[in-house]
């Protein structure tokens, strides 16, 4: 009878941990094996932003399409092969940049504690230090995520498009395990950044058969845009910040929604179902509670898992 119940726990264990990814993750992970890990990456990051303001919002970028795609698990990070293009030569990940910030760290790393601390884990305590240092909280990041070994470019074509309508977004997040507060929590990672005309063209040339420009945007905030990314645009590298302040982060994001001075089709969503707007207005009224929600969706996301390995280079698997 003994050996029955202890089968069965053990079963119920393992269920538990197949389920729920989110308990094998701990703050306190690394504290024996590399005490000195959340310093050095945080040093890294520093390091980078003085040279390049962009850094923060690269970092916050390549961390959400990592996890968006097979859990936290550094496959965005993985190079493309003869064989295999890699996440980040696909459409969605072209403009990602700053994967130098991630070899520093993951280097530094190496040399205090080797083969021990995985690149998920560094990309997940950048993209928090990204955060931090750009002005916005910190938080205790769960850590233990493994490496993951595949790294297609085909399955960008799951991340949530910049197009998409609120039951796009919905569904996307959905699938994640994730909510619609989370939803509109995380959309305020869009304080930081710049975005290409591509991603927001549809709204303000031929919007549909009747009108050119979205009339749900800001006339002369649409009159800026156009001025920058006209028709025809033939400038790789033009486009506009997310917003004026888009190397700090703040809640400026939702104020500029609420003004209908939003970039993509996916924040202007935000506005189209009642509880997605008051979380909206909630965040644009208070920093604070703005603050306190993107943390706890940054931890719920962040907290998907999927890899298998610790990878010594984040750029091959093993």
């Amino acid at each position: 009878m003994a050996a029955i119940f202890t089968l069965i726990f053990a079963l119920l264990n393992l269920m538990l941990q197949i389920s729920s990814p989110v308990f094998s993750l701990d703050v306190h992970y690394y504290d024996h094996t590399c005490p000195g890990l959340e310093t050095t990456v945080t040093n890294a990051v520093g390091k980078a932003m003085k040279n390049d303001k962009t850094v923060p919002a690269a970092l916050l970028r390549m961390h959400f399409h990592d996890c968006f795609i097979r859990g936290c698990d550094g496959s965005v990070l993985l190079n493309s092969m003869a064989n295999n293009k890699a996440e980040k030569d696909g459409p969605p990940n072209i403009s990602l940049h700053a994967f130098h910030v991630i070899d520093h760290a993951k280097k530094a790393v190496e040399a205090l504690c080797p083969g021990v601390v995985s690149c998920a884990d560094i990309l997940a305590l950048a993209a928090r230090d990204a955060v931090a240092l750009s002005g916005g909280p910190s938080w205790d990041v769960p850590k233990g995520r493994k490496d993951g070994r595949i790294s297609k470019a085909t399955d960008t074509r799951q991340l949530p498009a910049p197009t998409f309508n609120i039951s796009q977004l919905q569904q996307s997040f959905s699938q994640r395990g994730l909510s619609m507060e989370d939803l509109v929590a995380l959309s305020g990672g869009h304080s930081l950044g710049f975005s290409h005309c591509s991603s927001f063209q549809n709204r303000i040339h031929n919007f549909n058969a009747t009108v050119d420009i979205d009339p749900s945007m800001n006339p002369s905030f649409a009159a800026h845009l156009r001025s920058v990314c006209p028709a025809h645009n033939n400038v790789r590298s033009a486009g506009s910040p997310l917003d004026p302040s888009a190397t700090v982060f703040d809640n400026a994001y939702y104020k500029l929604l609420l003004q209908g001075k939003s970039i993509f089709s996916s924040d202007q969503a935000l506005l189209t179902t009642p509880k997605t707007r008051d979380l909206v207005s909630l965040y644009a009224s208070s920093k604070m509670a703005f603050e306190k929600a993107f943390v706890q969706s940054m931890i719920k996301m962040s907290s998907i898992t999927g890899g298998q390995e610790i990878r010594l280079d984040c750029r091959v698997v093993n």
